[in-house]
């Protein structure tokens, strides 16, 4: 049987060194064509020698070497291997705007895609899913939330669902006052509870504007109406998220707060294999929930208001955030700031409904232009 060829884009990320030590395991029926990252390039050597990759992209252009065989440089390169790849499956773990055209490049030339970059079905839902659909391509997630709102479906039928259940740890801060908010650093907001990520997406995770993106992503991965997505406070963050179907039962996907194991999932599609990761300790279980606190939180709430609107809002939400999480981190504004910026950007911004991608990407650079003046 021949192996199953593996595009990763965004390898020396945290979702692409997760992704290839799954892959590490499972050599016998992976095969990885080619791997794609934004500047680490001394990683992104190590990762090819290790691996035998031969295609390798760096979308830095600034960082050309001369002489290395079958490397793409810059932006426009990196799309062009895209494309050009015999990959059956595109692992998109970049994250931000960023990630929007590599995916379009995947999708319109036939490859299916594992995605773990929020920000693709933020920006622009309606416009990826109309073309998988032409290309019959298939968009697969990774984030541990939609995973398992994806395997619960495997229970019943997307017209039965009632309910989406999408949990929410609540971040570090769950438990503060939110008076005391202004006193919050950069190091205190990376610390999340329970999951080792990125910069930007623990920030998120703190203000509970990850979960807002989630909320939109999951409207478009799903098909599914903002009035039958519903967020939960979950702390422990062992159910992943659930889906109440129409006759009252509950399907959830529960698991060790590990990503290995929605990315070994999406990769393997539609079988699972084993593996030795951590398993649910029974016994020592606890399962907490609550309804999320919207003016503690209002990055939730106004996520939640983006998506209704729809068109470009969304582009303005995140756009805004992707600036006032960087401002916050270099210490520039306070935490509870953060909220406050986005919200200006979205009441200053008049929405263009059906974007097309090019006014996605204007709006999204002209936005980040205004709010760093």
């Amino acid at each position: 049987m021949p192996k199953k060829k593996i595009l990763i884009i965004g390898s020396t990320g945290s979702i692409g060194k997760q992704t290839l030590e799954v892959i590490k395991n499972q050599t016998d029926i992976f095969e990885i064509v080619g791997i794609a990252c934004n500047h680490n390039i001394d990683l992104i050597l190590k990762q090819s020698q290790q691996f035998g990759i031969k295609n390798v992209a760096v979308a830095d252009k600034s960082l050309y070497r001369d002489g290395y065989k079958n490397w793409y440089w810059g932006e426009e390169e990196l799309e062009e291997m895209i494309r050009k790849s015999e990959a059956e499956l595109v692992v998109m773990a970049i994250s931000g705007a960023k990630s929007l055209k590599p995916t379009l490049a995947a999708v319109e030339s036939g490859k299916n895609v594992a995605l773990a970059s929020k920000e693709v079905m933020v920006l622009a839902g309606e416009i990826i899913n109309q073309k998988a659909s032409e290309n019959g391509v298939n968009i697969l997630p990774i984030d541990s939330e939609h995973s398992a709102i994806w395997q619960s479906l495997r229970s019943g039928k997307k017209e039965e669902i009632e309910q989406i259940i999408l949990t929410c740890s609540g971040g570090p801060f769950l438990k503060m006052k939110r008076e005391d908010f202004n006193k919050i650093k950069p190091q205190d907001a990376l610390k999340h509870p329970n999951w080792n990520m990125g910069q930007r997406i623990t920030i998120d995770c703190a203000t509970l504007m990850n979960k807002g993106l989630e909320f939109i992503e999951a409207k478009w991965l799903f098909g599914i109406i903002e009035e039958k997505i519903k967020v939960v406070i979950h702390p422990q963050s062992v159910i992943h998220s659930a889906i109440q179907y129409q006759d009252g039962s509950i399907m959830a996907q529960m698991g060790e707060k590990d990503m290995r194991i929605p990315i070994q999932y999406a990769l393997n599609y539609p079988d699972r294999y084993k593996n030795d990761f951590k398993r649910i300790e029974w016994t020592n279980l606890k399962l907490d929930f609550e309804e999320p606190d919207l003016i503690k939180f209002p990055c939730l709430a106004l996520a939640m208001e983006a998506s209704k609107v729809g068109g470009t809002m969304p582009v303005v939400l995140n756009a805004a955030d992707e600036v006032a999480v960087e401002l916050f981190l270099s210490g520039k504004i306070k935490f509870n700031e953060i909220s406050k910026i986005v919200e200006k950007a979205m009441r200053s911004h008049r929405p263009i409904q059906n974007p097309n991608i090019n006014q996605i990407l204007e709006i999204n650079k002209l936005i980040r232009k205004e709010i760093n003046l």
